[in-house]
Order: C-alpha cells, then structure tokens, then sequence
C-alpha cells in the first residue's frame, strides 16, 4: 500500500510540475500582442501634431511586416506580437516540460 501511493505521489508531483505548451503560448501571445498594442497606441495619444512618433517602437517594422506607428499598425502589430508570443511561450514549455521529463527520469534511475 505504501508503494502504491509513493507512486501516486510521484505521478502527480510529474503532472503537476508540467505546463500546458498551447496556453503558455496563448497566455504569452496576448501579452506581447497587446503590449505592443498599447505602446503604439500611447504613443499616438501623447504625441503633438508634427512631432515624430516613436522612432524606437517604428524599429519593429524591421521585423513585422506592414507594422508602422499608426492606429493600423498597432493592429498589425498586435496580430504579429501574438504571434511572435505563442511561439516563444510554447517552445519555452516544450523545454520545460522535456527538462521536468529528463530530471524525473534520472531521478527515478
């Protein structure tokens, strides 16, 4: 019996240190989105007729396609911060979760 739950214990301390990839990515996709959302849209707001508008932020059309310091661009945006997030948190919790698999594993040896 005391074998039996051990080995419960163990399972469960498996599956609980364990992250779920596809909502790390979600979760990770709607914060960088609508970060960059909300800074370009700050941006604008705060910005006075005939000053130029974030020259930092505008950096991010480099790399986003169609992304510029606009209303529209910080849609475009949004949608590649989503994007760019998923795939960064769901790596990062494939990672995870192979190092919590190959530590448990030795551990278990």
């Amino acid at each position: 019996m005391a074998t039996e739950l051990n080995r419960l214990e163990e399972v469960v301390r498996t599956r609980v240190m364990r992250l779920n990839a596809t909502i790390t990515g979600v979760v990770l996709g709607i914060i960088v989105g609508f970060a960059i959302f909300i800074a370009t849209n700050w941006l604008l707001l705060k910005a006075e007729e005939g000053e130029v508008v974030g020259p930092h932020l505008s950096l991010l059309g480099q790399f986003f396609i169609g992304y510029d310091v606009s209303f529209v661009g910080s849609l475009i945006g949004l949608a590649y911060g989503f994007i760019t997030g998923f795939i960064i948190g769901y790596f990062l919790a494939r990672i995870y979760n192979w190092t919590v698999d190959f530590r448990q594993h030795n551990s278990a040896s």
